[in-house]
């Protein structure tokens, strides 16, 4: 797996990752999730009568907000530029629900995976919050890296994986 990415100095002190030495490319990861609720919850949602409004478009922002501060919520995560980001939301009909996917971009020393996964998690989480009056016992899950490129590691997908 390369060289050791502890974020542990030699004091068994916690810092962040020096990636000063590394190059700069083309870092990319997409991320899913899935919140399942009521068929009639994702009926509500799809025919746009959500009590609170747009719920689909107010989720699409969150993501990118959060995916766009993700260094100031996980504690050792490297502030990245976003190049690009993508966030699309399908219904899930059998389930029911909705599922979550983002892709982030980036040209940098490290990899975008935490920017998609806080992409997805908050945009969960706000589809939460805007639909739990009518639906409180809705669950997220399935949270999880898709794909990512770039860097000294390359490509990897989750269908290649023995996960």
């Amino acid at each position: 797996m390369g060289d050791s990415l502890s974020h542990l100095n030699k004091a068994n002190e916690v810092h962040i990752v020096d990636v000063v030495d590394r190059p700069q490319t083309r870092r990319e990861a997409i991320a899913e999730g899935i919140i399942h609720m009521q068929a009639a919850t994702l009926a509500v949602v799809l025919e746009g009568r959500a009590p609170k409004g747009d719920v689909l478009a107010v989720a699409r922002v969150a993501a990118i907000q959060a995916a766009k501060r993700t260094s100031e919520l996980i504690p050792l995560c490297h502030s990245l530029p976003l190049s690009g980001m993508e966030v699309k939301i399908e219904s899930l009909t059998q389930s029911p629900g909705l599922r979550i996917e983002t892709h982030c971009r980036t040209i940098n020393r490290t990899g975008v995976e935490m920017e998609a996964l806080t992409g997805v998690s908050v945009g969960l989480l706000t589809l939460f919050d805007m639909l739990k009056a009518l639906d409180p016992a809705m669950t997220i899950d399935s949270i999880q890296l898709i794909h990512k490129d770039g860097g000294r590691n390359g490509a990897w997908n989750r269908n290649d994986s023995q996960a």
